[in-house]
């Protein structure tokens, strides 16, 4: 059946594409331009007579037979890569991973043993921050970051890992006070709690049309995983996203306000490129795709 393979190339755009969530940051990736990553992206849909991404905002967002198709080719180059990684017997002994305060917290200090398991011999060091490690500089081996739409790391390999729906949330006792909320104009009378600066708000605003300058109030906290205690205190309205919120939501703690289906960024997996080819960061973005879906 080899004759029904598409060519390397085109799977490989499409593989760097859908694992990026942008056309530019493949063409970086895979030192190509742009025009030339979606010239084979488009040649693949051609010859296979299937979309696999569409437009959102921005950026892309892969179809249902896009999702599919990149969960197995995907497979498919990691088992090479990983092959060709276990050429080279000198592996590191400890992977130090920083990573966004919330997700740390939240999300993966509690499957710390699991991630453990995946990573036999290798001690994991996972340190929660908002700061930048100096990839190059080996400060780091891997870091775990949410970029907005369109921020892009140059020189990296950006993976991106989960793009969590955006919204705001309160407790019921603070809804109790202040009573429901029924549209955006209510909403931004309210006590806002902003995560150090009202830009996620800014960016939730603009999605619903809302350009218009606006004077946002209200405290900035150091990161998501305080904003969210303070809303649950309640203490105002947050800006947070589901990944994060949603075991608050199910036990009742928190509630969405306003329905609304708005996203403007993703968590991804940053490493340099040497690294991303290495076993223990193979198997740590094996493990976090899983974790994080």
């Amino acid at each position: 059946m080899s004759h029904q393979l598409p060519p390397l190339i085109a799977l490989r755009a499409f593989e760097a594409v859908a694992r990026t969530g942008s056309v530019r940051a493949a063409g970086n990736e895979l030192s190509v331009s742009h025009t030339a990553v979606s010239r084979h992206i488009q040649n693949l849909q051609d010859r296979v007579g299937v979309a696999f991404f569409e437009r959102e905002g921005r950026g892309l967002t892969l179809t249902g037979a896009g999702k599919r198709y990149y969960q197995k080719i995907s497979r498919a180059f990691e088992a090479i890569t990983l092959a060709t990684s276990e050429l080279k017997p000198d592996l590191p002994t400890q992977l130090d991973i920083w990573c966004t305060p919330g997700i740390a917290s939240i999300v993966l200090l509690p499957r710390l043993p699991d991630l453990e398991s995946y990573l036999p011999g290798c001690d994991v060091a996972l340190r929660p921050t908002r700061g930048r490690p100096n990839l190059e500089a080996h400060e780091a081996d891997a870091e775990i970051v949410f970029l907005f739409d369109g921020e892009e790391r140059q020189g990296c390999h950006v993976e991106v890992l989960n793009r969590p729906r955006m919204f705001p949330v309160a407790s019921p006792t603070f809804l109790d006070r202040r009573g429901p909320v029924s549209s955006v104009d209510e909403l931004l009378r309210m006590p806002l709690i902003h995560e150090e600066s009202t830009g996620q708000w800014e960016r939730w605003l603009n999605h619903l049309g809302r350009t218009e300058p606006l004077s946002l109030h209200g405290p900035k906290l150091w990161n998501g995983q305080q904003t969210i205690e303070s809303a649950r205190l309640g203490q105002g309205v947050a800006m947070t996203g589901d990944l994060l919120v949603d075991r608050h939501i199910e036990t009742g703690e928190l509630v969405e306000l306003l329905s609304t289906n708005v996203h403007f960024g993703s968590y991804c997996l940053v490493t340099t490129k040497s690294r991303s080819v290495t076993a223990p960061i193979l198997a740590l973005r094996r493990w976090l795709t899983d974790v994080l879906a």
